[in-house]
């Protein structure tokens, strides 16, 4: 079972390279997204504070309604325009998109598209 650990320790090099350069501000929060096999997780981060805005995942009340007979990309996009609607709410508009190391595929893709297509800019 060494290649789904070396998998994962590749997409953690990955992660680490990416977030070299990225950092949320207060003006420009991080959406950073972590994808398990069942759900997809995502929330809006100021690292300057430490705090995280606005967050949203396919295990939220909210989110379980609507995703009850969809696919995973499906769900995704849902969970990217619950989790738009949320920082926006907060007057979160304007975003840096962290994918984690994840390829910008599939479910990572598609709730960034749900998010883009509530409002946020990344």
């Amino acid at each position: 079972m060494s290649g789904t650990k070396d998998r994962e320790e590749a997409r953690h090099r990955r992660h680490l390279r990416v977030r070299k350069k990225i950092k949320g501000t207060e003006d420009r929060p991080r959406l950073a997204v972590f994808r398990s096999l069942n759900h997809i997780y995502g929330q809006i981060v100021d690292d300057r504070s430490g705090r995280t805005l606005a967050a949203a995942s396919t295990l939220d009340p909210e989110v379980r309604e609507r995703i009850a007979d969809l696919n995973k990309s499906a769900q995704a996009k849902v969970v990217g325009e619950v989790l738009a609607q949320r920082a926006t709410g907060r007057g979160v508009r304007r975003v840096v998109f962290d994918r984690a190391g994840y390829k910008f595929h599939g479910r990572v893709r598609s709730l960034a598209e749900g998010a883009r297509a509530e409002g946020l800019e990344f």
